[in-house]
């Protein structure tokens, strides 16, 4: 196993391992932009969004030009919610519940095309000390 990198969130799980290639978004600045306005990102790229805290999550598309999905992630990594296919422009609210403090964006049909699920895990040195799956 590589050891993590600020650029890099590794998911594990039934599936085995997806490694992608991400931007940090951990300012109000940066999370509020995320991928609006994009109009292609690479296969196994995205938006690592990171929050101080835990709290309710909620995204919405607008400026959004293409399909996103977006894993919301506990404190320690597991992921407790994953919403497949975020339409593009749409302004409806997407809710990621409770006690989100990570949130990984990625291609729309990235997460069922990998067979990455709720109970998976996400690796980043942001987890820290506490993560369900420690870096190197």
């Amino acid at each position: 196993m590589a050891a993590c990198s600020a650029d890099r969130v590794t998911v594990l799980g039934d599936f085995g391992r997806a490694n992608f290639t991400v931007t940090v978004a951990d300012d109000n600045a940066e999370r509020s932009r995320g991928l609006m306005f994009v109009g292609d990102v690479p296969a196994m790229t995205g938006v690592l969004f990171i929050y101080e805290t835990p709290r309710r999550a909620s995204f919405w598309m607008r400026n959004t030009l293409i399909p996103l999905d977006m894993l919301f992630a506990d404190p320690t990594g597991v992921i407790t919610r994953v919403h497949e296919n975020a339409v593009p422009l749409d302004e409806t609210s997407i809710d990621g519940g409770e006690g989100v403090q990570y949130v990984l964006e990625i291609n729309g049909g990235m997460a069922a095309r990998l067979g990455i699920e709720e109970g998976d895990v996400m690796q980043h040195p942001a987890f820290g000390a506490t993560a369900a799956a420690p870096c190197e």
